[in-house]
């Protein structure tokens, strides 16, 4: 399933943010048989990302950021993959997902013959089940008030489709999956199977001392659905199947087990510098999908656009995603002359400060007084009013300014009582307290230091002690939710198709619903959300959570991120992408001239 994705800072890769996903993409088509997806031209490229590389499973809470989501992008495959029209394009090569059938929703997925990973294990229904019983939280019973029962699986996305959906039926050739829903789904299309199906099922059985796969199919036939008002001890073999999957995979260095990073697409990873670079070369077995031209790839983690531009110029790099600023593009623009292509748009993505509903933050006016301390239109004018002099402060949790119902929605929600800072409402609120609050973001990114420092400052003033707790390009994702800070500073972005995005960040008890806001009414809404197929009804209920959002005092959203991507002309076949994937969208096409 395509998540929101958390991004690199103003922009994005998992693109606008939670709310973009109201707006889904057009659906259908195969995967197109170009000579740029047949041809096997050689030679190699060097990308610069922002973010470091820690996981080789983005799926989970802690692992879901846009450079985790890249890698494995580049080295799995699926059944679809979303192109730059924000189009689902279905990869028949890999295998046919197919709906068989509207009342009730019913989806079969078959995967074909000889598509398998790199140890040479078949890719099976077995490690489709495995990816169903992760997304759907089917063997879930817990329940957090009670704090009772196990929760197996700490998956980044929303579960509320899936859960929808009773043990999928297996089909005899081992290669075959059906799932049936309940109800209407307005995501099947991007629900399972893809971009890419990342975390191998032999290698977690194995892991958890079954003997192999069809031992793990048997425990999770054998296993009833979960009911958190009649909790069951945890089932040990699952529950070591689920550790592993949430931070067996978790990494900064190449693992000595080649199980932990096997591959079943295009690419395979073959070293990783820890906080540097990783290198991948072509899997040479791979013809199950767009097949790349390239031999090799070098991704690089550079947090500072300065020394990104600087590789760019001297030749070690071909293909930049900076953070985007006035003089980051301005120094770009000036090596247009000498063969750099720089491409500059809005992105599905957006900068926030998320407060903590505990702490000294427990209290709703003490939110409200930090919210109203906070100079979102110097934000704006010092990070993002140079790149586009259009730029205004961001007033939705779940749209941007390029969709049709944010004006509306942003008239509606509250967001008016917090344009600009009111240091004298904050001092009214906090009646003579001083709140410490401790801030997290990733103090290797310019925009994000740039915006914990004007928050600082301001803040400061209200009578707040503000504490500094911004950690490194590797670790800050994840710290997300794990307490330890009292406000965070990041971005949030999204495939652009779907709506999931919006309880998986906004619903209860989901893991990647970091400052646990809960609302019991903005939950029925979300329900009713994802089963709601007709899009212009989508709008009105994704305008409602909103409203629930800000009548909270969650936070504040800062601006829509503005995206740049540079690339030399010695790597043809790059394209500018909006979303979470950005210029990897069409890896496969890349050559080198």
């Amino acid at each position: 399933m395509r998540l929101g994705r958390i991004s690199k800072a103003v922009g994005v890769a998992a693109a606008a943010a939670i709310a973009l996903s109201a707006c889904a993409g057009n659906s259908g088509g195969t995967t197109p048989t170009t000579a740029a997806a047949a041809s096997k031209q050689g030679g190699s490229a060097t990308v610069v990302e922002v973010n470091a590389f820690n996981t080789f499973n983005p799926n989970t809470a802690d692992g879901n950021t846009d450079i985790n989501s890249k890698i494995s992008y580049a080295t799995h495959s699926g059944f679809y993959y979303i192109d730059n029209k924000l189009n689902v394009v279905h990869n028949d090569k890999f295998g046919k997902m197919e709906k068989t059938s509207d009342n009730p929703l019913t989806v079969k997925y078959t995967i074909n013959d000889g598509v398998k990973w790199s140890d040479g294990t078949p890719v099976t229904a077995a490690d489709l089940l495995l990816q169903w019983a992760a997304f759907s939280g089917y063997y879930d019973d817990a329940d957090p008030e009670a704090k009772t029962g196990t929760s197996y699986f700490s998956y980044a996305g929303d579960p509320t489709g899936l859960a929808l959906t009773d043990f999928p039926e297996l089909g005899a050739d081992g290669r075959s999956m059906t799932v049936k829903y309940s109800k209407p789904f307005a995501d099947w299309e991007i629900a399972l199977g893809g971009p890419g199906i990342d975390i191998p099922a032999h290698v977690l059985a194995k892991k958890a001392g079954l003997t192999d796969t069809k031992a793990f199919v048997d425990l999770l036939k054998g296993m009833p659905r979960g009911d958190s008002k009649a909790p069951k001890p945890a089932n040990t073999q699952l529950r070591a199947m689920a550790d592993m999957w949430n931070t067996g995979f978790d990494t900064k260095t190449l693992p000595a087990d080649p199980t932990l990073f096997l591959s079943n697409g295009p690419f395979i990873v073959k070293n990783v510098n820890q906080d540097q670079s990783m290198t991948m070369v072509r899997n040479k077995d791979y013809n199950w999908g767009p097949e790349a031209k390239l031999d090799e790839i070098t991704v690089r983690y550079i947090g500072d656009s300065a020394a990104q531009v600087q590789a760019l110029k001297n030749g070690e790099a071909d293909i930049v995603a900076p953070q985007a600023s006035a003089d980051t593009v301005e120094q770009l623009k000036a090596l247009q002359g000498q063969g750099v292509t720089v491409d500059q748009g809005n992105q599905l993505s957006y900068d926030h400060l998320d407060l903590n509903y505990s702490g000294p933050l427990a209290d709703k006016n003490v939110r409200e007084a930090f919210m109203k301390t906070v100079p979102r239109k110097d934000i704006v004018d010092k990070i993002v009013k140079k790149l586009d002099p259009n730029a205004k402060e961001l007033d939705s949790q779940l749209f941007v300014p390029d969709q049709a119902a944010y004006a509306d929605s942003a008239k509606n929600n509250g967001s008016s009582a917090y344009q600009d800072a009111d240091i004298d409402g904050a001092k009214k609120l906090l009646n003579g307290t001083t709140p410490e609050i401790r801030i997290m973001y990733n103090k290797d990114n310019p925009n994000r230091v740039d915006a914990y420092s004007l928050i600082r400052e301001s803040a400061t003033k209200a009578g707040f002690q503000i504490v500094d707790g911004g950690l490194g390009k590797s670790d800050w994702g994840k710290a997300l939710g794990k307490g330890g800070y009292d406000a965070t500073i990041f971005g949030w972005t999204n495939p652009g198709v779907g709506v999931s995005g919006v309880p998986q960040i906004f619903k209860s008890g989901n893991d990647s619903n970091f400052n646990q806001f809960s609302d019991p009414d903005a939950d029925k809404l979300m329900e009713e959300l994802v089963v709601t197929t007709d899009r212009s009804k989508q709008d009105g209920l994704i305008q409602q959570i909103d409203k629930k959002i800000w009548d909270s005092a969650y936070g504040l959203p800062l601006f829509q991120s503005v995206g740049v991507d540079a690339y030399s002309d010695r790597i043809t076949g790059v394209k500018y992408m909006p979303n979470q994937t950005g210029v990897w969208w069409n890896f496969w096409e890349w050559a080198q001239k």
